[in-house]
């Protein structure tokens, strides 16, 4: 009933051009910023905090995207779509003014306090103006669009980095919010009973406190915390404790962030599992792929920009395709199919070295690419046609915030998987001026200006150090892309 009122009174081709415009946003946000880590880093130093660059944004945005689902459900999506619109574009001003990466980390938060809302919401607002025959078809088009959109931002990051500042990779996101903004104004149109607003303030502190200890721990243990500490049983203490608390105020509460009850759907639950997994691949290789083909392979920013590029041209590909075939294949083989693109794209970075190349980088973040497209797709179509629209916004809000988790554990996991690493072989590195080396002598390599100011044989350890790191990295990327697959095999055959 809410569908044909909106049907008929929204237009709906220009609202979907105003979700695409947000969704181009977030694409460009997707890649733009780790094609330009490397330029950040050497402008800014700090390479030791450069997974926290990554790790602020997330877990703002994994810590209120199920508050934003949850709003979006009671006040409508227009008003809380638009705010959070508006908060993401106000720390996309400060980022391109920071002077420190410590400033940058702090504005990376508050941006991601905004972003929260509009993956999610861009997504339920289409499964609200579109009939569940069409959904498929729809989404897999939004899907391609994120994709395609997602193509220009490596590119444009590199040419960006090159020729202007890094700092317009953040300030190009503010023409494309505001547009965003007064499309939605203008041309959606809603009908939203009228609700005393019950949110889980309670859930959500519990939950950033869990998440909070957790990542902190998993970024800096081995580094800066030792992993046989008291430090490091405090942090782990205070995440399980917090994470109990979480699970029994969300099973009690009456408007729950988390709705447990959605997961009881055994193709939500592994939809929800996968799209975890998958999170963690998805930040492993869009953060530290331009660090592999600068740092190791030699390349420019733009060369590696486009080898990012390759990833997003996969995803609109097999999201287009995925419509499709879940009408013709059904669910599980679908799903399947990616999962198995996602296994050989991730063998494959495994396989890579400095000589390979950034083609053999572009290929296998091609069918990585494919392999999101082909899940992403088929999963969002599942969830929202198994629920009405009184739980579509917190439902796909909780298939988003599955991905961000995975996204903030999977920065933190990575990022200290590489720091930790790196630090154990320039300890163990045989060459005398190694010695004076630490984790941030990576800016030096990073900055373009290496040849000056390093031997040959220091220039050579740092290589091989972030070589090895980077190689241990994708072993663990990897490992979660066997996961995914064998995940996916629980679900029940039938289209």
């Amino acid at each position: 009933m809410e569908t044909q009122a909106l049907k008929r009174e929204t237009k709906r081709p220009l609202v979907l051009a105003s979700v695409i415009l947000a969704m181009f946003m977030g694409a460009i946000e997707a890649t733009i910023v780790s094609t330009a880590m490397p330029a950040i880093v050497a402008d800014l130093g700090g390479f030791s905090l450069y997974s926290w660059v990554f790790s602020a944004y997330l877990l703002m945005n994994a810590a209120t995207v199920l508050i934003y689902g949850k709003l979006s459900d009671i006040f409508g999506r227009k008003p809380v779509l638009s705010a959070g619109i508006f908060i993401f574009l106000l720390g996309s001003l400060l980022c391109g003014f920071a002077g420190s990466m410590q400033q940058l980390i702090v504005f990376r938060f508050i941006q991601g306090f905004g972003a929260g809302a509009v993956m999610p919401i861009a997504s339920t607002i289409v499964g609200d103006i579109y009939t569940k025959e069409e959904r498929a078809k729809v989404q897999g088009y939004l899907s391609a669009v994120w994709g395609i959109s997602a193509v220009s931002g490596p590119a444009l990051g590199g040419l960006l980095v090159e020729y202007v500042s890094w700092r317009y990779i953040f300030w190009i996101n503010l023409p494309l919010g505001l547009l965003a903004i007064a499309g939605l104004y203008i041309f959606l149109h809603e009908k939203v009973e009228k609700q005393k607003p019950v949110i889980d303030y309670k859930g959500t502190f519990l939950f950033i406190i869990a998440i909070s200890s957790l990542m902190y721990l998993l970024v800096e243990g081995g580094v800066r915390v030792a992993w046989l500490s008291s430090t490091s049983a405090l942090l782990i203490a205070l995440f399980t404790a917090a994470m109990v608390l979480f699970i029994r105020e969300e099973r009690k509460t009456a408007s729950p962030m988390m709705p447990f009850e959605l997961w009881t759907v055994r193709s939500i639950l592994i939809a929800n599992l996968v799209s975890f997994t998958t999170g963690i691949m998805l930040i492993g290789i869009s953060s530290f792929l331009p660090a592999y083909v600068q740092g190791v392979m030699g390349e420019s920013a733009t060369v590696a920009g486009f080898t990012l590029t390759a990833m997003s041209i996969g995803w609109p590909i097999a999201s287009t395709l995925s419509g499709r075939m879940l009408i013709s294949l059904g669910y599980r083989t679908t799903t399947m199919i990616g999962g198995a693109a996602l296994m050989i794209g991730s063998f494959m970075f495994v396989m890579m070295n400095g000589a390979s190349g950034p083609v053999w980088a572009g290929f296998s973040s091609f069918f990585v690419g494919v392999g999101m497209g082909l899940t992403s797709t088929a999963f969002i179509v599942s969830i929202q046609s198994s629920v009405d629209w009184e739980k579509r916004g917190a439902a796909t809000a909780a298939n988003m915030f599955m991905r961000n988790v995975g996204n903030t554990v999977g920065a933190a996991l990575l990022g200290g998987v590489l720091n930790s690493r790196l630090k154990t072989y320039l300890h163990n590195s045989e060459a005398q001026e190694a010695e004076a080396l630490s984790i941030d002598s990576i800016n030096e390599l990073l900055s373009g200006q290496s040849s000056s100011s390093l031997s040959a044989e220091v220039l050579q350890v740092l290589k091989n150090g972030l070589t090895s790191s980077l190689h241990t990295v994708y072993l663990v990327v990897f490992a979660f892309a066997v996961v995914s697959f064998g995940l996916l095999l629980f679900l029940k055959k039938g289209k």
